[in-house]
């Protein structure tokens, strides 16, 4: 590929330090993925810049017209503290006809929103947990459909936000007290679904209209304390040291049950065109003893620090770091919007 002029665009709290470094033996620093893409794409030959912004447009725009980049690496996480405006963002870069990566606006809308996403889901017959929608205001009232255990999260949060121990209830008393943990301190709606005890599997997608998945990967939650929940909290997603105590580790999937690996490529593939995704994405699946396969999320953009699990996954077929932020920006440059379908 050309050298070519890449603005980095990430929320202005994460342009990494200079001299910034991996991550530190207690905890993954924020910036890590913003600063490991950075330093990756320039020692690969290409022109980059890191574009922070915060809530004001004008910074983007001003620096697309001043700038003139080939192509946005979008990192962008949050818009005016939201994660529902970055949608938007890219909305906002389609008008402009501004070529950037990873997911489509419409696609990344949908998904964002765990409760559509799931509607979307049942809707077309792909297996995934029961659920309920609490809105901020209204009481909880759990039907009779749906019996403990369950898991409460955010409908809105990414990245294991709100997630701890306590987001799986097993009485109404405690259900009731997490979803205003999620109305008040989010604040957000919260999604009630069904907890499935089983195995935690990702599976790496990559590709606009002809799609390529990455080995299964999963979560193995070493040696966590009697009694707790086998879930991706903050805290086992993100404090290297609790990892570290816990032997809490991601690794290639092995030894599913019957069919299950197959089946998780199926119903991803399927989710992913079901969506209309573009770029890149990670699902989540919950395997149960039985071999039972439920998609829990799809999450377009996901973290692309060297060590988490996406990069980890491509590696695993050859694809390094370097070349895969490559496949990025092509398919990044390849795609259709709008704009130029409209001028073919």
């Amino acid at each position: 590929m050309k050298k070519l002029r890449i603005f980095v665009l990430m929320h202005k709290d994460l342009v990494p330090p200079e001299g910034a470094d991996g991550p530190s033996d207690r905890q993954i620093p924020p910036w890590q993925t913003e600063h490991d893409v950075c330093a990756t794409l320039t020692a690969l030959g290409h022109e980059v810049q890191p574009l922070g912004v915060a809530d004001d447009p004008g910074v983007i725009r001003d620096a697309v017209i001043n700038g003139k980049p080939n192509v946005i690496f979008n990192l962008l996480e949050e818009f005016h503290g939201l994660g529902m405006y970055v949608p938007f963002v890219l909305g906002y870069l389609e008008l402009m006809r501004q070529p950037y990566t990873g997911c489509n606006p419409g696609a990344l809308l949908l998904t964002r929103n765990k409760a559509l996403m799931k509607k979307l889901l049942r809707f077309h017959r792909v297996p995934t947990p029961n659920f309920m929608l609490v809105p901020v205001g209204r009481a909880v009232r759990r039907p009779a459909t749906l019996p403990f255990p369950l898991i409460v999260k955010s409908t809105t949060e990414h990245g294991s936000v709100g997630i701890s121990q306590a987001s799986v209830v097993h009485d109404d008393e405690k259900l009731r007290e997490r979803v205003s943990f999620i109305h008040e301190t989010l604040p957000s709606d919260a999604i009630v679904e069904e907890f499935v005890d089983g195995r935690e599997v990702y599976v790496g997608l990559i590709g606009n209209q002809r799609l390529e998945t990455f080995p299964l990967w999963e979560m193995d939650f070493g040696n966590l304390p009697d009694g707790s929940a086998r879930i991706a909290t903050e805290k086992v997603k993100w404090d290297v040291g609790y990892q570290n105590r816990t032997g809490i580790r991601t690794h290639a999937a092995a030894n599913l049950p019957d069919g299950a690996a197959e089946r998780i490529v199926t119903l991803a593939k399927r989710a992913y065109k079901l969506f209309g995704q573009t770029g890149y994405s990670r699902m989540d699946f919950r395997v149960t003893e039985s071999g039972k396969v439920y998609l829990l999320e799809s999450n377009p953009n996901p973290h692309l620090a060297i060590t988490e699990d996406f990069a980890e996954s491509a590696k695993a077929v050859g694809v390094e770091y370097p070349q895969l932020l490559q496949r990025i920006l092509q398919l990044g440059l390849s795609y259709l919007p709008g704009w130029k379908d409209a001028e073919s």
